[in-house]
């Protein structure tokens, strides 16, 4: 595939693939989308690679889905091609990242919004920037049951996933330190130079062993339910989009939302 959205970088067994739509706060466009999906599936067949590092250019992580892709091109989606839609390029593509055998380390700076926090969640871990914050708006701005992938409760506890979902505020990264969501957090400068290396140690372990201990820890969440809990909630989730609390902003217009979320946030920058 010729990468538009993203690019490659190899550094001995260390595979990073960065998000490259810095202009944009690396909002997530379907071609970026496809692109990862891809370049996630090529990494967890090379055996050259032992470790997969998601990571993303100029100020920020990921804002989130781009929306205003989505209210040009699906804002008027039968449920059915929704459905479809979300569970390939959401869902499914997610889920890809969860269950690589290959260790997929998130490096992340400045916002890490909605479908950006999303995809750092499915990396096994996380290492942050000190100016890093993480934030779900989707239900207060959107009408929507969080985003398509309930995964919270599993990376920062039941009662911190109630507080961050219910009153859509965002959190910092040495909150998300305290809380055990994230690894460890770096000064902005140093996070590039301190991902590798941290990737590179990683990379350091027998990968035939390295792959059966994700595979065994991952099958710890599994036999609590994470898979189920994750569909259950994917269909919740898209049981909303047909609420009248959801259709009257998507008619408002996702212009006015974006802008909102843009003032809320103080920092982010979409295309």
């Amino acid at each position: 595939m010729d990468y538009q959205g993203i690019d490659i970088e190899d550094q001995g067994r260390v595979r990073r693939i960065w998000l490259n739509r810095a202009e944009a706060a690396n909002a997530q466009t379907l071609r970026m989308l496809h692109e990862l999906d891809d370049a996630v599936a090529l990494a967890a067949r090379d055996d050259s690679v032992r470790v997969v590092v998601l990571a993303g250019r100029g100020n920020h992580f990921s804002a989130g889905h781009d929306l205003k892709e989505a209210q040009a091109e699906r804002s008027h989606f039968t449920a059915e091609e929704r459905f479809l839609y979300e569970e390939k390029h959401y869902l499914n593509y997610c889920l890809n990242i969860w269950y690589c055998e290959k260790p997929v380390i998130a490096q992340v700076q400045g916002a890490c919004v909605a479908g950006g926090f999303t995809l750092a969640s499915m990396s096994d871990l996380i290492l942050a920037s000190d100016d890093a914050y993480f934030w779900d708006p989707v239900t207060h701005s959107m009408g929507l049951a969080a985003t398509e992938l309930l995964f919270q409760p599993w990376v920062m506890g039941l009662r911190h996933a109630k507080e961050f979902l219910m009153t859509g505020e965002r959190i910092t990264a040495a909150e998300a330190y305290r809380i055990g969501m994230v690894n460890r957090v770096h000064p902005r400068a140093e996070l590039d130079e301190r991902t590798m290396a941290f990737a590179q140690r990683v990379a350091k372990a027998p990968s035939f062993a390295m792959r059966s201990l994700k595979k065994s820890l991952n099958a710890t969440y599994d036999l609590q339910g994470f898979r189920n809990a994750i569909q259950a909630h994917f269909e919740r989730h898209q049981i909303t989009h047909s609420s009248s609390e959801f259709a009257r902003i998507r008619d408002d217009g996702m212009a006015r939302l974006i802008e909102s979320n843009k003032q809320k946030s103080g920092a982010i920058r979409e295309s």
